[in-house]
């Protein structure tokens, strides 16, 4: 690809925003500087070209200024996004899956990587990197990068070369990876500036991992595209959150979670944000409770807009628009640059991926929520079976139902999964791992409703262990979100 913006850290980098870590004293960078840091830390590091010639870059960090330069330093290749979250085991799969030669992560991270796999710690970039690998460990002086001028047209549409891999769509009991390209991130992060209204002169808060696509794409590439600024918060903290929210931000984006422990802490401490410059509330990840908006609404003057996506495009396809009313309830109207149709639901057992055609259902009824468009990824790596489709329809698996307003409205879900914390729960996914504990002869998962982050996880085993050797395994290969809250021991 000729043109360098078609590339997706290079265009974040010609947008002209600046993005920092939340809180008083700490730098805020343009996004030009760290994108150039991650450029220079390939041209001064040959042990890390090395290590990442003919395989992908995977990226292990919480939300930070520094996930650009880790961008940037996988130029040419596929980046596997990381959970910060993910257990060794986790990461492991991923590493392994996806050829990747070596992780950008920080210190405190880097004990859960692989044995012996070369990795890159960030966390004094972009000043320095230190390169670690298995015959060396050397510091990369990044230089001071405040010049980095890239000439090429701000709206030339993206590469279709890998850009990043996310791990998702365990319904079968072990997450793939689904590839998006430059250009399915870069016309989704570029349909926020219509939907969301975002101007360069926005200020919007970060508060979930950039390894979540919805962050990434909502709260980080699309300000920095139009030249706005971002805040990071590396781990969630309402009440410091709340004061970022009377400091300036403009626009906060989370789970339905976050909101909760956010309207908590504002009844409190009877903080008023309507005298701030708050002026958009977006809330994904989960479905977002009509109670939860009423209550937002009521107490800061500000409507909470719901809108629905899923890793496979890159994330948003549906979203209640910041240019029209709010309809609560629903998931909105379709984002810009993708069609959404509800169509009778598809085989997802598991060895299914052509679905068949299928002409879309009338308004009014239910039926699978299927989407299309430029945002929506060709597949997953290494031929792995994930979402069926219908032609260049992708079948989601969520029941809806579209509206005579346009709005479509979420019923539930015909794929095998939950959320909890705006984050997916496969039961599959979980119920392998801890068949793999000796003693255990059967594994059960459900959904336990609890309203201020969907759902709790009952996990019912059959066989010779206990309670206690169930926690202790699951600890060890499951991320903290995957943990059984209730765990219950049948058989001896």
């Amino acid at each position: 690809m000729s043109d360098p913006l078609a590339l997706f850290p290079l265009a974040l980098a010609a947008g002209g925003g600046r993005i920092g870590a939340a809180g008083d004293g700490e730098p805020v960078y343009d996004a030009s500087q760290l994108v150039a840091a991650g450029l220079t830390l390939l041209q001064r590091s040959a042990p890390l070209v090395r290590a990442l010639s003919g395989r992908r870059s995977a990226i292990l960090l919480p939300s930070a200024p520094a996930y650009l330069t880790a961008l940037a330093a996988s130029e040419g290749r596929g980046a596997v996004l990381v959970n910060p979250l993910a257990s060794p085991p986790e990461i492991a799969h991923q590493c392994a899956d996806a050829n990747v030669g070596a992780v950008f992560t920080i210190a405190a991270l880097a004990d859960r990587l692989p044995p012996g796999i070369a990795h890159v710690l960030l966390d004094d970039a972009p000043r320095t990197a230190r390169v670690v690998s298995p015959d060396r460990v050397h510091d990369v002086d990044l230089g001071s990068h405040h010049g980095l001028s890239i000439e090429g047209e701000r709206d030339v549409l993206g590469s279709h070369e890998e850009a990043v891999i996310v791990y998702t769509s365990a319904m079968r009991g072990v997450p793939v990876g689904a590839v998006l390209t430059h250009a399915n991130m870069l016309v989704n992060a570029r349909g926020c500036e219509a939907a969301m209204t975002y101007t360069s002169d926005d200020d919007v808060l970060a508060l979930i991992p950039f390894a979540h696509l919805f962050a990434l794409t909502v709260t980080c590439a699309s300000p920095l595209l139009l030249g706005a600024r971002v805040r990071t918060m590396a781990r969630f903290h309402p009440i410091k959150a709340l004061d970022l929210l009377a400091d300036g931000v403009t626009t906060v984006a989370g789970v339905p979670a976050v909101f909760h422990a956010l309207l908590s802490a504002i009844e409190r401490r009877a903080l008023d944000l309507r005298d701030t410059a708050l002026r958009l509330c977006i809330c994904g990840g989960a479905v977002v409770p009509v109670d939860l908006q009423n209550r937002w609404a009521d107490v800061t003057g500000l409507e909470l807009r719901q809108g629905y996506g899923l890793t496979e495009a890159a994330p948003v396809c549906l979203f209640n628009r910041a240019d029209r009313p709010n309809v609560r309830g629903t998931l909105g109207v379709p984002f810009p640059g993708v069609d959404v149709a509800i169509m009778p639901p598809a085989d997802h057992s598991d060895s299914v991926r052509d679905a068949g055609a299928a002409t879309p259902l009338p308004d009014g009824v239910p039926g699978e929520i299927c989407v299309r468009g430029e945002n929506v990824s060709a597949g997953y790596l290494n031929g792995a079976t994930g979402l069926p489709r219908r032609g260049e329809w992708l079948c989601t698996g969520d029941e809806g139902v579209r509206n005579a307003d346009g709005t479509v409205t979420f019923l539930g879900l015909f794929k095998p999964m939950f959320t909890r914390n705006g984050f997916n729960i496969y039961p599959r996914e979980l119920e392998r791992a801890v068949l793999e504990l000796p003693g255990v002869r059967a594994v059960e998962v459900t959904p336990i409703p609890e309203p201020s982050k969907e759902n709790d996880i009952r996990m019912r085993v059959t066989g010779s262990v206990s309670a206690d050797d169930v926690g202790r395994w699951c600890e060890q290969r499951l991320s903290a979100y995957k943990r059984p809250s209730v765990i219950e021991i049948v058989g001896g």
